[in-house]
């Protein structure tokens, strides 16, 4: 009585307790987009409006349950019903999803009046480090620009615990790292969804969510916006607790119906601005990681230009006299290192993507997605954004090695080093001493320095420009060495008050939720 349609014979739910409730295991289709996993419930229909909603928490926030109790809600069960579905499977088996990195996108359609896909990000934020979070911000990358995939969002959930007292640094880092993928309209769209309430106001997890300036939409009081859902719905009923599980629907329901509210009159944000912050962060990445390799390679022939000037001053009168000699001198190249890459996922590996013309690393480390050089998001238009020529697709290739410089002394006759840095060679022009084409060889090395930190300087600029958080690992961690390396003060100065933004913005803040509510205020 449930849906527009009976189950079919596959989807037809497990009973795995008899209750009451009656608890169902529901039977997913599972298909995949491209790497990611996609369970179904019922057959799309175009003509009904969908609501797309991603969640994003800490394991053990209460994400599982709240999945099924959205579920549930669109399915049309009440508390009345004494009856129980969940997409989601047992605990045991929900924390093993959960050390997984992989994004689940579950689809819940037939139902009369609702449609849904919820977005889980399982093990996002975990103890295994950055590299696994890695995966879990390319799986939504490829989700979101996937011609098959998810192209608007309609709530970003922040799924957070009624008792919390403050957001700790692991809840921060998952949600600054996952807002800073978007774009600054989707805000608006950010909610809070507090479980385990018992349906009292949520002072504490307010108040932790303003001291943590976490970004988010704003409610009629302006504090972010909220729901409370309560954990305990599908406990089995008995005398002694029946009275508080019928309170924990309730709470549940109002919750419920409130944030269907919230996504009916919030218009949904378009995901193409965040595929661009996305592109923008790899290229950044990319960008910066290559700029500081060509930088040192660039400082490497400055030191060898500056060795080389002081062995041949040892030279100076056979030079006067043009006499022939030998000179030992310095000599950077570049060679290839083997770097480690594994498989991973379906189809893709890690590893580098390098230009040969170049002999440059353009992508390096972390190319999970691209399956070759060409698909590689760093490449735009048929060309790469990040080596020195700017090279074709052709020019590149995805394997597991990299270039790395290397130094080796080789002697050379005068003849040899005047060749090597001749540079006037036109006729009716003086050709300019050995000393001064060495000269003219640290300045044009200068310039191209200079350069390249402009390249990269006008990248963390479109990102802030872009990004709702500019404080992601690809954008801050590589300020300081921009700040350092940059000479023009009118650059160094923008970087510096991004800095200070920064700063600012996780300054803790004041007690605003008494101010707001007056919920603190003595009775007089």
């Amino acid at each position: 009585a449930l849906r527009s349609k009976p189950f079919t014979a596959v989807e037809k739910p497990n009973l795995i307790r008899s209750g009451p409730p009656a608890v169902y295991q529901l039977r997913p289709k599972e298909t995949k987009i491209g790497s990611l996993t996609i369970k179904t419930v019922g057959e799309k229909n175009t003509n009904k409006a969908n609501k797309n909603i991603l969640l994003v928490g800490e394991t053990g926030a209460g994400k599982s349950t709240l999945i099924n109790s959205m579920v549930n809600y669109t399915m049309g069960v009440k508390g009345d019903d004494k009856v129980w579905f969940q997409i989601v499977e047992d605990e045991k088996r929900s924390q093993s999803e959960s050390q997984t990195s992989d994004v689940i996108v579950y689809e819940i359609f037939g139902f009369e009046d609702e449609t849904l896909t919820i977005i889980d990000t399982p093990g996002y934020g975990d103890t295994r480090g950055t590299a696994k979070d890695d995966i879990v911000i390319t799986r939504l990358f490829e989700l979101f620009r996937s011609e098959d995939g998810v192209h608007e969002v309609h709530a970003v959930g922040l799924v957070m615990k009624a008792a919390l007292n403050r957001v700790s640094d692991r809840q921060k880092y998952v949600f600054d790292s996952l807002m800073s993928l978007f774009g600054k309209d989707v805000e608006k769209n950010i909610v809070a969804l507090i479980t385990h309430s018992d349906g009292m106001p949520a002072k504490n997890v307010l108040e932790a969510l303003q001291a943590a300036k976490i970004k988010c939409a704003k409610n009629e009081k302006n504090l972010p916006a909220h729901f409370l859902f309560n954990n305990c719905l599908n406990t089995e009923i008995t005398e002694e607790n029946e009275f508080g599980l019928n309170t924990a629907w309730r709470v549940t329901e109002r919750g419920m119906n409130q944030f269907k509210v919230f996504l009916e009159k919030t218009p949904p944000q378009k995901l193409k601005t965040t595929v661009e912050v996305l592109n923008s962060q790899i290229r950044l990445k990319a960008c910066i990681q290559n700029l500081q390799e060509r930088i040192k390679f660039i400082e490497e022939k400055q030191k060898e230009i500056t060795e080389t000037k002081e062995a041949l001053n040892n030279y100076r009168k056979q030079m006067e006299n043009n006499e022939k000699f030998t000179v030992e001198v310095p000599e950077n190249y570049k060679d290839k290192e083997p770097i480690d890459g594994g498989w991973w996922g379906l189809g893709f590996y890690e590893g580098a993507v390098c230009c040969t013309v170049c002999e440059e690393n353009c992508h390096h480390p972390g190319c999970k997605v691209a399956w070759s050089a060409g698909s590689c998001e760093i490449m735009k238009n048929g060309h790469c954004t990040a080596c020195t020529r700017k090279c074709p697709v052709s020019a590149h290739v995805k394997d597991k090695w990299i270039y790395v410089t290397k130094k080796r002394y080789v002697k050379k006759t005068n003849e040899d080093m005047k060749k090597q840095y001749e540079i006037n060679k036109t006729e009716g022009l003086n050709k300019q001493s050995l000393f001064e084409n060495l000269e003219v060889e640290l300045n044009q090395l200068t310039a191209e320095k200079s350069q390249l930190l402009d390249e990269s300087y006008q990248h963390v600029v479109r990102l802030e420009e872009i990004a709702l958080k500019t404080d992601s690992v690809s954008t801050l961690g590589h300020l300081d060495f921009l700040i350092g390396k940059i000479g023009d003060t009118e650059k160094v100065t923008k970087l510096e008050k991004m800095k200070k933004r920064e700063a600012e913005a996780n300054k803790p803040e004041p007690n605003l939720f008494d101010k707001l509510t007056g919920y603190g205020k003595k009775k007089t």
